[in-house]
């Protein structure tokens, strides 16, 4: 879900490659008028897709005023193959999570992964949220060229001044956020992005939606869900999240499972001592892990990777157990031999941010900082992470810093969306894995709980985004699903893919997998981009 990341002050802000002072607000009333079709942007270094097509949705900013100031919402549409009668099975809407993050190319992966004999019958659509990627304005507060600078400082303070520079940056972020963004940062909420999607539907000239959210995308379509029951046709849920925890809690609650992860991949790397010889027990691959974390701060990697960087880097093996071989290779190569490229290049492909991950970043904190209350006294923070640090020292510091603007966002948080089922919603199908570390799985059984339609099939392994994934156990469930509501009469299990083999692999052979990025989780375990 989530990216650590640093902040730096005196920085302009870049909206379309041009520094500005500020965004100004748009004056256009939304219209009802249908969605017009037409070629797809051409994207540098991706080859056109003939088979989508694009266009954008104007929404209204502030749903009071419907006939107000008007934004535009980016999307894009692989088109079904059968004609609009009994076969066609209408419109999939698609969301990867985030906050903060693009379903455009998500989208294609679904429309080319899903069997024929399913994605042919729908039109599969993607949407870029409120202020994400495509979308019109696309949220930038900082200059990513300085903002992601590494090294950043170590993201676990030793001492207050340590942690005085890290507040510091905090605070810089959410100024400058509330400095170009005052009249969009409001109105930067889950709510409004359900309601952005029931105008996406209306413009599509649909009277039901099906939907497939995965990550923060099931919180996405549980509000859907709530606040418009009468428009879903079917609702497709991966993993799942916490919808009682918003947002605080559920980040604490992260930290724990990301632990729980982590020392899973000590232990896989433990087991393959005789291939990374770091050691032949969980407890000696956890020293080794932080035997290099801090020999990082006093000298980074190649003067790039310090200890925030190897965090950055080190997480994306709590989202995929496909990079395990390669971050346990990089880690072997650097402590065996004094060789630093290993970690330069996975924290190139796997870390490293720019200016897309800007954009998801001040998204995602637009969103939870708004969507609910956060502690404003950073004693209370100082208190639940030096606790939590104890338990969970893998993410805990690092998970904080990347929430911390929200101490100071210049918008004050609002009250969630209280998510329940409805007599009115159709069957609901939910996928989760039971390891799941950036959407825990007892956040899952409570989302499961307010949802009393709904079948739960679990998978037994740890990656994020159970489906589409390899596990085809989990993807027949699915299909089956969406080709006729089908679910389990009860709630199931599927068994995980097997773990991966200790290879010595080659890092730029391996798709990038980044946290705002569900298309590189789930392409990170197939292999193919």
């Amino acid at each position: 879900m989530k990216r650590v990341v640093g902040v730096v002050a005196g920085m302009v802000v870049l909206v379309a490659g041009v520094a500005v002072a500020g965004g100004g607000a748009p004056a256009v009333a939304a219209g009802r008028a249908p969605v017009v079709w037409g070629a797809c942007p051409a994207v540098p270094g991706k080859a056109a897709n003939a088979n989508v097509e694009c266009a954008t949705v104007r929404v209204p900013l502030d749903y009071r005023q419907p006939w107000g100031q008007s934004i535009k919402v980016a999307i894009n549409r692989i088109k079904a193959k059968v004609s609009r009668d009994a076969n066609h099975l209408g419109t999939l809407l698609i969301n990867p999570g985030g906050p903060g993050a693009s379903g455009r190319n998500l989208a294609e992966y679904v429309a080319t992964s899903l069997p024929a004999k399913v994605s042919e019958r729908y039109d599969i659509v993607g949407f870029d949220p409120r202020g994400v990627g495509g979308s019109q304005p696309a949220l930038r507060c900082v200059d990513p060229e300085v903002f992601y600078k590494a090294p950043r400082p170590d993201a676990v303070p030793r001492t207050r001044d340590d942690e005085r520079v890290l507040l510091g940056r905090a605070a810089e972020y959410a100024t400058r956020c509330g400095q170009f963004w005052p009249w969009l940062l409001p109105h930067l909420t889950t709510e409004n992005s359900a309601r952005d999607m029931d105008t996406i539907r209306a413009a599509l000239g649909e009277e039901k939606i099906s939907y497939l959210g995965f990550s923060y995308g099931t919180y996405l379509g549980a509000v859907y869900a709530t606040l418009f029951p009468h428009r879903i046709k079917r609702l497709v849920l991966d993993s799942n999240v916490d919808p009682t925890g918003v947002w605080y809690k559920t980040n604490l609650a992260q930290d724990q499972a990301f632990e729980r992860r982590h020392r899973q991949f000590l232990a896989w790397t433990a087991r393959h001592h005789s291939t990374y010889k770091l050691g032949a027990t969980v407890t000696q691959t956890s020293f080794a892990y932080y035997a290099l974390r801090n020999r990082l701060r006093a000298r980074p990697a190649g003067g790039i990777v310090g200890p925030s960087e190897l965090d950055d880097t080190f997480t994306m093996a709590g989202y995929t157990d496909r990079v395990w071989p390669q971050f346990a290779q990089a880690w072997s190569s650097y402590v065996r031999k004094g060789d630093v490229k290993g970690l330069v290049d996975a924290y190139t492909r796997h870390g490293k941010n720019d200016a897309a991950d800007e954009n998801s970043y001040a998204v995602y904190l637009g969103v939870q900082c708004r969507d609910a209350t956060w502690p404003r006294q950073w004693e209370s923070w100082r208190t639940d992470m030096t606790k939590m640090h104890r338990q969970a020292p893998f993410m805990t510091w690092s998970n904080a810093w990347y929430n911390a603007p929200c101490a100071f966002w210049p918008v004050a948080g609002g009250k969630p969306v209280d998510v329940q089922g409805s007599a009115k919603l159709p069957p609901i199908l939910m996928l989760q894995s039971r390891g799941d570390a950036a959407t825990p799985y007892e956040g899952a059984l409570r989302m499961r709980a307010r949802f009393p339609t709904a079948r739960m099939v679990v998978d037994k392994g740890g990656n994020h985004g159970a489906s589409l994934a390899g596990n085809q156990c989990v993807d027949r469930h699915l299909a089956a699903y969406l080709t006729d509501g089908s679910l389990p009469p009860r709630d199931a299990v599927c068994d995980a893919r097997p773990e991966p083999r200790p290879v010595v692999a080659r890092m730029a052979a391996e798709p990038p997998v980044r946290r705002h990025d569900l298309l590189g989780v789930l392409t990170g375990v197939l292999g193919a981009r």
